[in-house]
């Protein structure tokens, strides 16, 4: 019995000190672990960050390309019926849009739908203002029906989406 208590004394101790040394180098690599893991991220935020801002600011520039107003005033030569005005109009919003699809990686599901639908709606819209005129129209018919159309609308899609998206910005950065 006295062998035991004597081997209790030694071993107590012994497993205190074991135990205690355990926890503090659990608690040291834990700590270190957390460190790394900081660093790794403060370095993946310097590198993705300028990435983001500037995809946020390619969609504001592509939604600010293809409002009506915009369109109308960098497309509208003068030389074309109705027609080929609204082939080139949709052609420059789909080119834009697929210019600029890769950026919805960046973004959130709900701002990229908003300028997803804010495309669609253009789209639509250009193709129910073609649709109100006549074979004889032109270009100049087209805008100012497309304009005339986008002016009455309540809700405009694109200032929508182009407000969300500058929301979205503010409370990332």
């Amino acid at each position: 019995m006295e062998v035991v208590i004597e081997y209790g004394k030694l071993l107590i101790p012994a497993a205190l000190v074991l135990y205690a040394m355990y926890l503090t180098i659990k608690s040291f690599l834990n700590k270190e672990l957390e460190k790394t893991m900081l660093e790794i991220r403060g370095r993946s935020i310097e590198t993705i960050l300028p990435t983001r801002l500037q995809a946020y600011e390619r969609m504001c520039l592509f939604l600010e390309r293809i409002s009506p107003n915009s369109l109308v005033a960098r497309l509208n030569n003068g030389e074309y019926t109705a027609k080929e005005f609204q082939f080139i109009l949709l052609n420059e919003i789909r080119e834009e849009y697929n210019h600029n699809v890769s950026q919805q990686v960046y973004m959130s599901d709900e701002v990229w739908t908003k300028i997803k639908n804010a495309k669609e709606e253009l789209i639509a819209s250009v193709n129910n203002a073609a649709a109100k005129l006549g074979n004889e129209a032109t270009n100049a018919d087209l805008s100012r029906q497309l304009l005339e159309d986008n002016f009455s609308k309540e809700s405009d899609l694109i200032a929508l989406a182009l407000h969300e998206t500058k929301n979205e910005i503010r409370q990332v950065f």
